[in-house]
C-alpha cells in the first residue's frame, strides 16, 4: 500500500521537475508543461520540448474532485492502472502506451505522450471511422485476456496475480453504478423526465432484474482473466492506422466476455446517435472485433495452452461461446446505465433536437434490454447487429 501521510497533489511546476528528472529530454531542452486533464479524478499534465516531443505525468487523486472530498478513491488505482498496462504490453505492447516511470506513494504514473491521435469516442461523435478499430481492439483483447488466464498461466502465478489486481474499491463502483443502481429507483439516476416511463418499466421489470443478477453474479465471482474493466470508446486513442487502449485503473481479475461487452455497448451507442446510412462500419466494427478476438484467442490456445484441457475438443468452443455470450449480457447493462445511471456517453447526450435525443436513448433502453434478456439465443455478431436493427425509432 503506498504511504499515503507523504502524498501531495503535483503542480504543473512539480510535474515539470520530475520530467527533468527521469531524463527523458535531452540536457538542453527547452521544456514547458500544461495540465490537460479535467481534475475530477486525476491530475495530467504534458511536458514537451520546443519539438513537440512531449510527456505524460498522470497522477490518480484521493477523491472524486467533481464530487468532493466526502467521495474518497483509493491511491492504489494508480498502481493497478500502471501494473495493467506493463502486463498488457508482454503480449500487446502496440495497443498500450509506453510506460516510463511509476511511483506508489505519489500514484504517478509517466507514459507515452499520445496527443498526435484522438480520444476515439469524439472521433465517432464527429463521423469518423477508425477503419481499423475493431481489428486492433479484437487482437488486444485476444492476447491480453488468453495470456493473462488459467489457460496460459501455471494456476499458482494466476492466483498471485489475482491477488496483485485485486481492486475492490473500483469493482465497487462498478457493482453500484452499472449493476446495481440503474435497474433501482434511487438518487444517483440521472435521466431526463420523459424518460421517466422507460426506467419505471425497467425498474419494474423482474425478469430483466433477474438477468442483470445473474450478469453481477458473474461479474463479482468469476476471475478467469486480467480484464481492462472500463474499456468503452473514451478509453481508446486513435486515428485510421493506430489504436492505444488506456486507464486501465479498474483492471482486475473478472469475467472474459465483460470488456468485449462494454466495447459493443459504447460503438451500438454510437450507432443509434447516427443516421442510417452511416451505422453499418459500427457494427461491422463489432462483428471484426469479435472475429480476430476469436482467432487471437484460438491461436494462443493452440500454441501456448498449458492447461490440459484445452487438448480435448470441444473445449475451445465452449469457452469461446460462453465468452460471447456473458459479452452480449455485458452491453445490454452497460447501454442501460449509461442512458439512465449516473454516468452517461456523449454519443447519446449530444444528440439534436431534444426530441430525438429522447426517441434514442429509448430505443437504446429497448436494445439494452433485449441483449440482456436474449443473450443465450444471440450466438453472432451478426445478430447483436439484427436486434440493434428492430429496435424501432417510437
Amino acid at each position: 500500500m503506498s504511504n499515503y501521510q507523504s502524498y501531495e497533489p503535483l503542480t504543473e511546476s512539480a510535474a515539470f521537475t520530475l520530467a527533468l528528472r527521469l531524463g527523458l529530454f535531452e540536457e538542453k531542452s527547452v521544456l514547458s508543461c500544461t495540465e490537460i486533464g479535467d481534475g475530477n479524478l486525476n491530475l495530467v499534465f504534458r511536458i514537451t520540448d520546443q519539438s513537440n516531443n512531449g510527456l505524460i505525468i498522470k497522477q490518480a487523486l484521493p477523491y472524486a474532485k467533481v464530487i468532493g472530498e466526502s467521495w474518497p478513491l483509493t491511491l492504489d488505482r494508480a498502481r493497478i492502472e500502471s501494473s495493467a498496462m506493463l502486463k498488457q504490453a508482454e503480449t500487446a505492447g502496440d495497443y498500450v502506451p509506453k510506460i516510463y516511470y511509476s511511483d506508489e506513494t505519489l500514484a504517478i504514473t509517466a507514459m507515452e505522450d499520445l496527443s498526435h491521435l484522438q480520444i476515439a469516442r469524439a472521433g465517432l461523435i464527429e463521423g469518423k471511422d477508425f477503419p481499423l478499430l475493431g481489428r486492433h481492439i479484437g487482437e488486444f483483447l485476444g492476447k491480453t485476456l488468453f495470456y493473462s488466464s488459467d489457460f496460459a498461466l501455471n494456476p499458482q502465478t494466476k492466483k498471485q496475480l489475482v491477488k496483485q489486481f485485486s481492486n475492490p474499491e473500483l469493482c465497487k463502483i462498478t457493482e453500484d453504478f452499472v449493476f446495481t443502481d440503474p435497474f433501482f429507483d434511487v438518487e444517483s439516476n440521472s435521466f431526463e423526465d420523459e424518460l421517466r416511463p422507460a426506467a419505471e418499466a425497467i425498474w419494474n421489470d423482474t425478469e430483466l432484474k433477474l438477468e442483470v443478477a445473474k450478469l453481477k453474479h458473474k461479474f463479482l465471482t468469476e476471475a478467469e482473466t486480467l480484464v481492462h474493466g472500463d474499456l468503452h470508446t473514451g478509453s481508446i486513442f486513435a486515428d485510421d492506422e493506430t489504436t492505444k487502449v488506456i486507464d486501465p485503473e479498474f483492471a482486475y481479475y473478472g469475467p472474459t466476455g465483460f470488456d468485449y461487452g462494454h466495447f459493443t455497448a459504447n460503438l451500438l451507442m454510437n450507432a443509434i446517435s447516427r443516421e442510417e446510412a452511416k451505422q453499418q462500419v459500427l457494427l461491422d466494427h463489432i462483428e471484426t472485433a469479435w472475429t480476430v478476438f476469436a482467432e487471437e484467442f484460438s491461436k494462443a490456445w493452440e500454441k501456448d495452452g498449458l492447461e490440459v484441457y484445452t487438448g480435448i475438443d470441444g473445449y475451445l468452443s465452449f469457452i469461446l461461446e460462453k465468452t460471447f455470450e456473458d459479452a452480449v449480457g455485458f452491453a445490454g447493462v452497460e447501454i442501460i446505465r449509461r442512458t439512465i445511471g449516473l454516468a452517461h456517453v456523449a454519443d447519446l447526450d449530444l444528440i439534436e433536437p431534444h426530441d430525438r435525443k429522447i426517441e434514442a436513448k429509448i430505443r437504446a433502453l429497448e436494445l439494452g434490454k433485449k441483449l440482456v434478456k436474449h443473450r443465450s439465443s444471440i450466438k453472432t455478431p451478426a445478430q447483436i447487429a439484427d436486434y440493434f436493427k428492430q429496435v424501432p425509432v417510437r
